[in-house]
């Protein structure tokens, strides 16, 4: 396994720029706070659904769920046993949980048998952070209080490290290929399809899961209330979204239905205090995403936002796209309403919301800002073959 910190720098666009190859999006597994699977996601967008609220959902002490703030998504009536079973489970956190689920929810749909050698050759690339807060911090904590010599629960320790999350999905399901975890904040979902693209294009993979997960727990929630970066009444989320991605060629030569198009996939930085500042940053990786996706901004019909709720940065993130779309407006899809501060999560969830109303053929962007300077941009093309997911009605949001 590998773990990579996403620290991409800025490049000024000077185009022409080459193509790069269309990825395939072959399948999904979605564990949101509107439920389990891409069809609640689609349900919640579309107004017909209500994202679960509850703090007593959450698997926490009797006095800890009072003690939460009142802004919270939470994933409803989760159960671990109810994805995978109950045998090895006892050890595991919620955040390897949640990414266990999501990947036998995709495994589920796809169908894939044990002995499939394209199935053990698959790797994992997944968007975090620190992994899950709530495990480091308790087994710290259970240095500090238990009696020498450390009586801590040495079996909760690989849920500490940032990529135990990503080992376990790979060990869980047989995977034998690429293993990486990137760190990156809001934008490290949108960081890992730049590292799949990589390793796809480079011949070090032919298919990869990827995606983000994020775990809320009191110290999540409480970290984010204190450090004022929520508009206020917004709240904290969780949840994982994973999804297949090969060569869109192969897929295609092979017969497998291609859900969705990822035509371009790029991460730049913005130094705090430097010009153009994140805004211009950020336009400039949109502008460079469509010209490496062969897509003019005419084209562009919607766009997933990540700075939701985000102090100061929603409205850059939204200047940024009107900027490199030539002034234009287009469709928003704010998933960030249903599922929350989603952190590490919030690309997976961003990409799920434009699948979930998959308009034939319509351009998305799907953008991230993140408050360190990192910007990322997706550019999508949904509707591309058969077995398009679900719903075909709006996403929630206007104009942007």
């Amino acid at each position: 396994m590998t773990t990579s910190t996403a620290t991409p720098v800025a490049v000024p666009y000077s185009g022409p720029l080459p193509r790069v190859r269309p990825l395939a999006i072959t399948g999904h597994g979605v564990v949101s706070p509107a439920g389990i699977g891409l069809d609640a996601l689609a349900e919640a967008l579309r107004g017909t659904r209500e994202p679960c609220a509850d703090p007593a959902q959450l698997p926490l002490g009797p006095a800890e769920a009072d003690g939460l703030p009142d802004s919270l998504r939470v994933v409803p009536e989760f159960r671990l046993a109810d994805h995978v079973g109950r045998k090895g489970t006892r050890h595991l956190d919620r955040t390897t949980g949640l990414g266990l689920a999501a990947c036998a929810l995709l495994r589920s749909a796809a169908g894939t048998a044990d002995d499939d050698p394209s199935w053990s050759s698959t790797g994992v690339v997944l968007g975090s952070t620190s992994g899950s807060v709530r495990s480091g911090s308790e087994f710290a904590r259970d240095t500090h209080v238990h009696d020498r010599p450390f009586l801590v629960d040495a079996a909760r320790f690989p849920n500490t490290v940032m990529n135990s999350c990503t080992g376990q999905i790979a060990i869980w399901n047989g995977l034998h290929g690429i293993n990486a975890t990137l760190s990156g904040g809001t934008t490290a979902a949108l960081a890992a399809f730049r590292y799949a693209r990589n390793a796809l294009d480079r011949g070090h993979a032919e298919r990869l899961l990827v995606g983000g997960v994020e775990e809320l727990s009191p110290q999540t929630a409480w970290g984010w209330a204190a450090s004022g970066a929520l508009t206020q009444g917004f709240p904290t989320g969780e949840g994982c979204a994973l999804f297949a991605v090969r060569d869109a060629e192969a897929a295609r030569r092979d017969g497998t239905p291609v859900l969705a198009e990822l035509l371009a996939s790029e991460t730049a930085f913005a130094p705090e205090g430097t010009r153009p500042g994140v805004a211009g940053v950020l336009a400039a990786c949109v502008t460079r995403a469509l010209e490496r996706g062969g897509i003019d901004p005419s084209e562009v019909g919607a766009v997933s936002l990540g700075a939701t709720g985000l102090v100061g940065l929603e409205g850059a993130e939204r200047r940024a796209v009107r900027r490199a779309l030539g002034g234009r407006s287009v469709t928003e899809i704010r998933v960030k309403d249903i599922t929350g501060e989603a952190y590490s999560a919030d690309g997976a969830f961003q990409l799920a919301a434009v699948l979930a109303d998959p308009v034939p053929g319509r351009i998305s962007l799907v953008t991230g800002v993140g408050q360190d300077g990192h910007v990322a941009c997706l550019v999508v093309r949904t509707g591309t073959g058969p077995g398009t997911g679900p719903g075909t009605g709006p996403g929630t949001g206007g104009r942007s």
